[in-house]
């Protein structure tokens, strides 16, 4: 049980134009929330069930602040593995490393 903080970015998204966060077009700022999920919080771990669950603090897609997710997860060696839906309606597979 513990804090989390989860970068998901997706690869080759465009740069902005104009260099500035604050002046993108309508199309880059699309881009820009299409192609990130950073959310973060705390977890605790159900072994018996082998879920984890994910209480989202604060996340970039606004309406899973204050949520609960349930992820299956299996472990191997020093992996720890889930798969998440994708609201585009695909599946990602995430894939911890322990520290060491």
């Amino acid at each position: 049980d513990g804090r989390y903080s989860l970068q998901l970015l997706r690869p080759g998204r465009p740069k902005f134009g104009s260099n500035n966060r604050m002046e993108g077009t309508p199309e880059e700022n699309k881009a820009a929330v299409q192609g990130a999920n950073p959310h973060w919080g705390t977890y605790s771990v159900n072994e018996a069930n082998k879920t984890i669950d994910f209480k989202i603090e604060h996340a970039f897609f606004p309406n899973w602040e204050g949520t609960e997710q349930k992820r299956p997860f299996t472990i191997t060696g020093d992996q720890l593995r889930y798969t998440a839906t994708a609201s585009t309606g695909g599946t990602a597979e995430l894939v911890w490393k322990r520290a060491k």
